[in-house]
């Protein structure tokens, strides 16, 4: 291959995830060895059960269709950039679907004698694979994809919700080092620490660690005269310097310091000092990182005595779920630490608010509603809830209301300051139609299930997913079995639940490409949550509903429990709970990226990796709408 087709090759693949990953010297290399290939429309590329080919393929223009065997369903349409046939790389197995070119197309074929080390070689390269290769199955989400490639754990190895942050949160360790020389003059050393504002000078040898002078030991050892002021650095040094690996939690830090009696860790490669220093941390930096801890944090709030002060905290939450993401934590912990602070948060502010409404007459419940009370609300977005109180006699029902809905105003005004915004569509407590007494609310949610209208589907869906926040909670027991006394009598209702689960627009056109706004302020862009997120979590309501359980708010978890329920779909309901995690995660980080909510997308603005991900999501909703179709006969869209 001449170096001009080579360089032509790269230049195509360096457009392209993993290929952007490479340097330009193993591009261009990997490039000499690629093969260009034409196939006609209809032909094939490989059929099912063919023997493995030494290559996998990249679209440089066409679409091939990956389908089960003998002209079976399609699975996925590649088109340009895209990677198929990874078999062979990843199993080394024959293949598993056939590929089939849709119109004219020229592929590239990518050796994998030659590529199969840059897997080692390069991190993100080996990620981006193995999700690709997870793409290309019946179930993207399956296996290889549901691991950390995508930031969470599969279910057997995920955390426990009551696992502290700092035992699974990484540390940062400073890599700027300072040091010295073990001939180095005290007052060098303590030169050193002025110039770079640190409290410690490591000292190496060979550029391996010897010793360690801190602040501590100029005190002891040179102030207090028992060495002179030009003492070497190996004479005041503490040594043999005590040695741990980088990858450590913070809990491990606190212990490590703890049990040898020292301020400063001094990290390796290996641990050992036979290795290169690579950071070091103090106690300072324990602290600084302990700052922004949930422990720390969930003090803070309880703490506050003033309902503005809970918005600087407010704000290192935010910084929290910032480390959360940069460290790849498991989604499911994410989730339900983020939902803990905020759930605080609220609860500090109701607490607050009765201190300027004085005791309430009688009983009563807080519910958080929506994202909220599935807990999923990682963003400051707006405020969904609802006020249930005791029923009163007659003569005492007006005070009783009135003295509500003002605490009800106190507290949605009081979450404003915070950074909740009021929610656009008045479903808030200081709304007099969401802030009832216990006999009310049963006659509305039997309204809304014996007379289910559009409107009235969605007022009770969005009730299906509270959560207690504060407040007498037998209150909500009896809402709850009322509630579901109902659906049992009326089980046309979850005929139109399920209905309502299908309302939402398609993600992507006929041709895969992503349906944007039309028009409207949010016009070319990308409606993640409608499109996208409300199906997985509408259909996740009405199938976990339909199996009576309703301690189970969380989507991801709803997914979880029906694989546990329903053990002949168990891998399609746990890729689901995966796909559901990836795309909160995804528009967290657009949200943080962008300082917004991170619903509406720019697609200009996403790497093809990012667009391949989403799309990849995009399967299962599909593969998930036809279930609840089939499942609660849903003919067409009635509502």
């Amino acid at each position: 291959m001449s170096n001009r087709i080579v360089e032509r090759v790269a230049d195509f693949l360096r457009r392209y995830p993993p290929f952007n990953e490479l340097t330009t010297k193993d591009l261009k290399h990997l490039s000499s060895g690629v093969e260009i290939l034409y196939k006609d429309k209809g032909t094939f590329i490989f059929r099912e059960n063919e023997p493995a080919h030494a290559f996998f393929y990249v679209i440089q223009r066409g679409a091939v269709a990956l389908r089960m065997g003998n002209g079976g369903d399609i699975i996925d349409i590649c088109d340009e950039g895209d990677l198929f046939g990874l078999r062979p790389l990843m199993a080394g197995e024959n293949y598993k679907l056939e590929a089939v070119s849709q119109e004219e197309s020229i592929l590239y074929a990518i050796p994998i004698s030659e590529f199969r080390p840059l897997i080692q070689s390069y991190e993100e390269v080996g990620n981006f694979v193995i999700e690709s290769f997870a793409s290309n199955t019946r179930n993207p989400y399956s296996r290889f994809a549901a691991t950390d490639s995508i930031g969470m754990l599969p279910p057997r190895m995920s955390v426990r919700a009551e696992t502290p942050f700092t035992e699974i949160l990484p540390i940062h360790p400073r890599k700027d080092l300072v040091f010295c020389t073990l001939q180095t003059p005290a007052q060098e050393v303590a030169k050193l620490m002025t110039a770079h504002n640190v409290g410690s000078v490591l000292v190496l040898s060979k550029g391996l660690p010897e010793g360690i002078i801190t602040d501590k030991d100029l005190r002891n050892k040179v102030v207090t005269g028992r060495h002179p002021i030009d003492a070497p650095a190996s004479e005041i040094m503490t040594s043999p310097v005590i040695t741990y690996p980088a990858k450590m939690t913070i809990t491990q830090a606190q212990l490590a310091m703890m049990k040898n009696g020292i301020g400063h860790l001094c990290l390796t490669e290996d641990g050992t000092t036979e290795t290169p220093v690579v950071g070091i941390l103090s106690k300072y930096d324990l602290m600084l990182a302990l700052g922004n801890s949930p422990e720390v944090l969930l003090r803070a709030i309880n703490r506050t005595r003033k309902i503005k002060r809970l918005k600087p905290i407010r704000n290192r939450v935010e910084y929290l779920l910032k480390g959360y993401l940069e460290n790849n934590i498991p989604m499911s912990i994410t989730m339900k630490l983020i939902a803990e602070l905020n759930d605080a948060c609220i609860k500090r502010v109701i607490e607050l608010s009765l201190r300027k409404e004085g005791k309430a007459p009688v009983a009563f419940a807080w519910l958080a509603m929506g994202s909220q009370g599935r807990g999923e609300q990682l963003l400051h977005t707006d405020q969904d809830n609802a006020l249930v109180f005791e029923d009163v006699p007659e003569g005492d029902s007006e005070e009783v209301r009135l003295y509500f809905q003002g605490l009800a105003k106190r507290v949605n005004k009081g979450m404003k300051t915070i950074g909740y915004e009021y929610c656009p569509a008045d479903m808030m407590a200081s709304n007099p139609n969401w802030c009832k007494p216990l006999s009310e609310w049963k006659k509305t949610v039997t309204g809304w299930i014996h007379n289910p209208g559009k409107e009235e589907v969605l007022l009770s869906s969005i009730f299906f997913d509270f959560n207690f926040t504060y407040g007498t909670r037998s209150l909500v027991t009896e809402l709850s079995n009322h509630i579901f006394s109902n659906v049992d009598a009326y089980p046309m209702f979850y005929y139109h639940l399920a209905s309502g689960a299908l309302q939402n627009p398609s993600p992507s056109g006929f041709f895969r490409q992503f349906l944007l706004e039309q028009d409207g302020e949010h016009k070319d862009f990308f409606d993640l949550k409608r499109r996208v997120l409300m199906p997985f979590t509408d259909a996740a309501r009405v199938l976990i509903l339909s199996h009576q359980v309703r301690s189970i708010n969380n989507t991801a978890e709803r997914f979880e429990k029906l694989a546990e329920l329903e053990a002949n779909n168990r891998e399609f309901f746990f890729s689901c709970s995966y796909a559901t995690k990836a795309l909160l995660k995804f528009r967290t980080k657009q949200g943080l990226l962008h300082a917004d909510s991170g619903r509406f997308i720019a697609l200009d603005t996403l790497s093809k990796e990012e667009k391949i991900k989403l799309k990849r999501t995009f399967k299962i909703l599909k593969e998930l709408q036809e279930l609840i179709s089939l499942r609660f006969k849903v003919t067409s869209r009635v509502l």
